[in-house]
């Protein structure tokens, strides 16, 4: 167990130390190999998309997190899951963004990736599972992460920052799942036509982005509190 421990630790640092880069080379990859005009630029993002997710869970595993504290990530996972499901007839009307910031904020960025990615994933166990998976992981995950690292800057306490960050979550979102529609299915692919796709699809952004502020509104201050009190009595 000894061996185990010291082998675990600095694994755990390698992750943590990954992660940020990991995140952000996703977008990066998706324009760079787009403008390189790279045919397999949809499948090799897919699989980076894929690998970011999976390093996210990695290090919230290698984090070693204790029954107490996971129970209240899967529970908001679920809820969030359970939200989305629930305002299916609405288009981009989902409290899945606004649940990670929130889980973000009080549990942490990589519990905050996980709530956000789990979401996703068993919402689409309805939804319908494909290609798509991946990225809304992806989209969703960051969206908490982010929420979290301005959690711990004590950011969000700000109310323009955090309903700005509503906001412009719901457009980060869009921009990624219109990147991944833009590089699997528009051909030819050329810019005014990837300009056109994003054009199209910006009424839902702005209506996902909207929406999330107003769950933020309405979850923020006694959902916050709550996870607080959790995180206060268990000491997580």
């Amino acid at each position: 167990m000894i061996v185990d421990e010291q082998t675990r630790r600095p694994l755990a640092g390698l992750i943590r130390a990954a992660e940020a880069p990991a995140l952000v080379v996703v977008p990066v990859a998706m324009v760079a190999l787009a403008a390189a005009g790279v045919r397999a630029t949809a499948g090799l993002t897919l699989v980076l998309a894929a690998l970011a997710v999976g390093l996210m869970f990695a290090g919230f595993e290698a984090s070693r997190p204790a029954l107490r504290q996971l129970m209240p990530t899967a529970v908001l996972a679920a809820l969030a899951a359970a939200g989305r499901v629930l305002f299916a007839p609405l288009p981009d009307v989902k409290p899945v963004s606004a649940i990670a910031i929130v889980a973000g904020a009080a549990l942490g960025r990589r519990s905050g990736f996980v709530v956000g990615a789990l979401a996703a994933l068993l919402s689409n166990f309805f939804f319908g599972q494909g290609p798509w998976t991946p990225w809304q992981m992806y989209a969703w995950g960051l969206v908490g992460y982010v929420g979290g690292l301005l959690g711990e800057k004590d950011l969000l306490s700000r109310t323009p920052v955090l309903y700005g960050w509503g906001i412009v979550s719901g457009l980060v979102y869009g921009l990624i799942l219109n990147g991944y529609h833009v590089l699997g299915y528009v051909q030819p692919l050329t810019w005014p036509a990837a300009l056109a796709a994003c054009a199209a699809s910006l009424p839902l952004d702005v209506t996902h982005g909207a929406a999330t502020a107003v769950f933020l509104a309405a979850i923020w201050q006694p959902w916050g509190r709550a996870i607080r009190r959790v995180v206060a009595k268990y000491d997580l």
